[in-house]
């Protein structure tokens, strides 16, 4: 198809910069080396898909990228590719980078073709260069550009190769649009298209865009057809597309889709036979392969996965405790240099709430962030290699024996950094069973936001040689759960057929630093940026009603007055244990007596009196009920919340050791109990509201929430009771 594009240089120094391109193409990994830590993630309106966007500058220009979802089409109907169709034909780009995996051209240039007929001004960037010298393909590039009409640049994004040259590209095309497109579908179909396109109206008359909303026609997608029918009645250009959809099959015997999507790989087939030759046979995934006959061993491959991710547990552990103990020791220095501006024993408000509600309850969470870090950067360098695709197809068997699907293993292991995004990727799904079975139950993949919990209770209650299998434990738990319950909701509520597991498996690659390191940046500031908004907000509500009201009187000081209580001094240390009913208490156990006194009269304290009796049989007392309170809203918030009611009323000490008074105030079997609960019950308030809004019903958030809070109940309570008869 010859037509001039009306595009001209815009007169501006910001241009608007899209990255098109197939899943697994190096993508995400060029948008880093473009965009450096100059990006951000955020969602499209009205939808669940990430938006990523970043900016860099080159010369005097500055250059915004937007990362479209990965899509192999712009013809199919799924919310990632109808944002990239929609962002392509819409939005006003100046430039179309279209990155392809330079050792599948065949398949990954069919999108280039279609981005062409949108009319977009593109740059061809074949990533993965490396690979496809390894596979002893030689790419005229220079045939290529001659071919196309526009800049063509050889990239190897995962090393930051090309980069340079990229951007030239980038700006060349920017500052110098296409003018003839070179895309060939045939004379059929260009008359086809050109017919349609006179008859659409002035409201569709710009150049960017006709010819695809002209096939789209001919297609009869109804989205497109739906647009320009007003009142039921049938536009002009639907009549002409609907003519020449019939002539077409009637001419060719072919039907219109399978006419077009042949004509595509026509126009691709001339472009590798012109610019593509294969100078020597090397299977370019042999090395991968030779890998996967151990990693992806039908007997080994699961004991291997389950080793690495113990590894990476251990690491977090064992990695992560030196620099807690540094930001443990700074708020320490923090909360004692706050502390000090009142004189000893204030009970100042705006004291406690420095000191207890801000720097004890935001600085409880911020202590476990090195924990975070090495988790993400574990998970990163999983996905980075190609490794965690395989873990998918490793564990498909496994998964449809329990009624998931192999692909939901992906959304599963994402879930462990953050459950929202493992929720949205359920999208990669097709059969609607799965996707609803697998959000369902992904909230049992413990999160990121979880760790901190784990983080506090496992070394206040167990051995630090048992600190590593008992993380690997809790997580263990919570996929077995999850595939449980997943076999129950397709024998139940979502019975049906299993859709057939097809998934590309990437070569492997040495993850770079800077892309796990982006992503490891990226997921950790989210944790930090939660830590300085909800948590804090939180954590202030959270003080607040647990230090108000207060009491006037205490009964310890009555029971002092009465002689029940004699408070120990040098002269009562030679008292006898055996003065009948009189306590011996310390200066700072009547301290604490009052404290308690206080917090259980509070607001926060008649909540968690009111539902004791619910969870006592699970082992929990007022005082977990109290500081679970506001884990709905972030499941960090409950670390900071419990350091709030045991850290109140001390008043001269502000490096209270909370793990060693957990310690002391329950037992091994509480605390594995408190932890299976938090692991199962109430997912956090985002989860819920992602889980309505992909799932298009609340009916499915409220199973979510309220199904998944009773089993934890009853497997707590089993745990707890059986576990007390043979303490």
């Amino acid at each position: 198809m010859e037509r001039v594009q009306k595009k001209t240089k815009r007169a501006r120094e910001t241009f608007r910069v899209a990255l098109a391109g197939n899943p697994n193409s190096g993508k995400t990994s060029l948008f880093n080396v473009l965009t450096g830590t100059h990006q951000h993630v955020g969602n499209y309106p009205g939808v669940t898909v990430e938006r990523r966007e970043g900016h860099y500058t080159y010369g005097d220009s500055k250059f915004e990228i937007l990362d479209l979802p990965g899509t192999y089409s712009l013809t199919s109907f799924s919310p990632e590719e109808r944002i990239a169709q929609e962002v392509l034909i819409e939005d006003d780009l100046d430039v179309v980078v279209v990155i392809v995996d330079s050792t599948v051209l065949g398949r990954s240039l069919t999108l280039l073709a279609q981005i062409m007929l949108a009319g977009a001004n593109p740059v061809l960037c074949l990533n993965m260069s490396d690979e496809a010298d390894k596979a002893g393909l030689e790419i005229d590039v220079g045939k290529l550009r001659t071919l196309l009409g526009f800049p063509v640049v050889r990239t190897t994004g995962h090393k930051g190769l090309g980069s340079t040259e990229l951007k030239e590209a980038i700006a060349r095309a920017a500052h110098h649009a296409v003018q003839e497109n070179r895309l060939v579908l045939g004379e059929r179909l260009k008359r086809a298209l050109a017919d349609i396109v006179k008859r659409l109206p002035e409201t569709m008359a710009h150049d960017r865009g006709r010819d695809w909303i002209a096939s789209r026609l001919l297609l009869g997608d109804a989205s497109f057809t739906d647009k320009l029918a007003k009142g039921g009645e049938k536009h002009a250009a639907i009549d002409e597309a609907g003519r020449w959809r019939k002539k077409i099959e009637r001419e060719t015997g072919q039907d219109i889709t399978l006419f077009m999507t042949q004509h595509y790989f026509g126009f691709v087939d001339g472009l590798l036979r012109e610019a593509v030759t294969q100078y020597k046979h090397i299977d370019s995934r042999a090395v991968s392969d030779h890998i996967d006959m151990i990693l992806v061993n039908r007997y080994l491959g699961i004991p291997f996965f389950l080793v690495i991710m113990y590894l990476i547990f251990w690491i977090t552990f064992s990695l992560g405790n030196y620099p807690m103990d540094w930001i443990t020791t700074g708020l320490n220095i923090l909360g004692n240099l706050v502390s000090s501006l009142w004189p000893p024993g204030s009970d100042s408000a705006l004291r406690s709430l420095l000191v207890d509600g801000i720097i004890g309850g935001v600085g409880g969470v911020l202590v476990f962030l090195p924990n975070i870090i090495l988790l993400f950067m574990g998970l990163a360098f999983l996905e980075d290699s190609g490794y965690m695709a395989r873990a998918a197809f490793l564990m498909d068997r496994l998964m449809h024996r329990f009624g998931l699907h192999g692909k939901s293993f992906v959304p599963m292991m994402t879930g462990f950094g953050c459950s929202i995004p493992g929720i949205m990727a359920t999208r990669t799904l097709e059969n609607e069973r799965d996707r609803l079975t697998t959000m369902l139950v992904l909230p049992l993949m413990s999160c990121g936001a979880r760790l901190p919990i784990w983080m506090l209770l496992i070394p206040a209650f167990f051995a630090p040689a048992w600190h590593a299998p008992i993380l690997f434990l809790i997580y263990f738990t919570g996929i077995v759960l999850a595939l449980l319950i997943a076999l129950l909701l397709r024998r139940s509520l979502l019975a049906g057929e299993d859709a057939p597991f097809v998934m590309e498996l990437p070569p492997y690659r040495l993850p770079t630093l800077r892309a796990v390191g982006i992503k490891m940046f990226e997921r950790s500031w989210m944790y930090l940026r939660k830590a300085g908004t909800i948590i804090l907000g939180f954590s202030i509500i959270m003080w607040a009603i647990t230090s108000y009201p207060k009491l006037d009187r205490f009964q310890v000081d009555s029971d002092i007055a009465a002689g029940k209580i004699v408070v120990m001094t040098k002269d009562t240390e030679d008292i006898s244990k055996a003065q009948g009913d009189v306590q011996i208490l310390t200066p700072e156990q009547v301290r604490d007596r009052r404290a308690a006194e206080n917090l259980e009269y509070s607001v926060a304290g008649r909540i968690g009196r009111f539902i004791e009796p619910v969870m006592h049989p699970l082992g929990f007392d007022w005082r977990i009920d109290t500081a679970m309170l506001g884990a709905f809203a972030a499941k960090e918030l409950f670390v900071s919340q419990i350091g709030i009611v045991f850290s109140l009323g001390a008043a001269d000490d502000t490096s209270v050791d909370l793990r060693a008074v957990l310690r002391k105030s329950y037992s091994p079997l509480t605390g594995f109990t408190l932890m299976l609960f938090m692991l199962i019950a109430m997912p956090c308030m985002a989860t819920i509201a992602v889980t309505s809004r992909e799932s298009g019903s609340w009916k499915w958030a409220a199973l979510q929430l309220f199904g998944l809070t009773a089993i934890a109940w009853i497997l707590s309570a089993i745990v707890f009771q059986v576990g007390n008869l043979f303490i």
